[in-house]
């Protein structure tokens, strides 16, 4: 019988709120504000920046109406509905907030604070409101991530032990840079390492046993981390993250009967390989995401679940729920303590 992968489960754009987008910082928010308006009839109207002229231009690129001077002027805003929060990590825990005191639905970018109990403060509040909010971890509203949900739930690998992801690069030092400065939430976990980590959880949970080596600068940076963690379900995951190593970024499950991996980058849309079998009686079939001409394209996707979610009177994503984004940010806090721990001198 030949190999067949389950279809993924799309949601069709139209079919959601259109829904009126307020935007706090001009980073990563290009690539989510276009794919919005090249896919959805969502439409971001208004902007903010700490710096005005970016603001300004941003605008004039996007076909945005409103630049706000502040971030309190537009969370107070009546003609937006939901917030995207754009900015550098220790900006979130704040901004998020504000947003939620004013009735918005909110989406953060990942992480989605500083901290475990930053994130879970956040959720809390946006449970108490009755707002919706989502941390902007793009992969879980992949196809390719609902093919891994199908192939997973229907046993077609088995009972899964384990699960391999990575996501490292090459980052010049830079002090200046984000990516160098504790201040502005540096660090490999953070901005890469949430990926793996955040993969790893979608399919194993939440993790009772964390060993981590690596290495952090004096100012608290880290620049890698190798991480084996275990879960209730007797799973394992073997992750990294590093500002200095080129490493694949891929990320694997294997089972019993099988494995699956997810194309590199992983985080993005990419594809489904799954080979069941072992030794030289294996088969395998391969699905690929070819809807988009870019990768970021596909940000879209969470946009358009967003939309399905605060239609349904939702305050969390059933596809990545409060407790397990809590979670992800407990795991990445007690990495960083090991990390550190391992790099203080005795006796300091």
């Amino acid at each position: 019988m030949t190999l067949t992968l389950p279809t993924p489960r799309i949601t069709d754009a139209e079919s959601v709120p259109a829904l009126r987008w307020g935007v706090i910082g001009v980073g990563i928010a290009g690539s989510f504000v276009a794919a919005l308006h090249a896919h959805t009839p969502q439409r971001a109207v208004a902007v903010t920046s700490l710096r005005p002229e970016r603001a300004a231009a941003f605008a004039a690129k996007h076909g945005i109406a409103t630049v706000h001077p502040t971030v309190d002027a537009l969370v107070a805003d009546p003609d937006i509905d939901a917030v995207y929060v754009a900015t550098p990590h220790p900006l979130h825990h704040a901004q998020a907030l504000a947003a939620i005191a004013h009735g918005k639905h909110v989406l953060i970018e990942k992480p989605i604070a500083m901290s475990a109990a930053e994130a879970r403060e956040i959720t809390g509040a946006g449970r108490r409101a009755g707002v919706l909010v989502m941390e902007a971890m793009w992969t879980r509203y992949l196809p390719q991530s609902d093919i891994v949900r199908q192939v997973i739930a229907d046993g077609l690998i088995g009972d899964v032990h384990l699960v391999q992801a990575d996501f490292g690069f090459v980052a010049p030092p830079d002090p200046a840079h984000r990516l160098w400065d504790p201040k502005l939430g540096g660090g490999a976990l953070l901005d890469a390492g949430v990926y793996p980590i955040s993969f790893a959880s979608s399919v194993l949970g939440a993790p009772i046993a964390i060993h981590a080596i690596g290495a952090t600068l004096p100012n608290g940076v880290d620049t890698r981390a190798h991480m084996a963690i275990s879960y209730s379900g007797g799973g394992v995951s073997l992750l990294s993250t590093s500002l200095e190593t080129i490493l694949p970024i891929e990320a694997q499950v294997m089972g019993t009967k099988g494995r699956l991996k997810v194309l590199s980058p992983f985080f993005g849309p990419t594809g489904v390989e799954v080979a069941v079998g072992q030794f030289t009686d294996v088969e395998v079939a391969t699905w690929r995401d070819e809807r988009y001409p870019g990768m970021y394209d596909a940000m879209c996707g969470e946009a358009i679940a967003f939309a399905s979610y605060v239609q349904d009177k939702r305050t969390e994503s059933p596809l990545h729920p409060h407790a397990e984004v809590v979670a992800v940010m407990a795991t990445i806090d007690e990495v960083r303590a090991q990390l550190a721990a391992a790099s203080t001198p005795r006796g300091a």
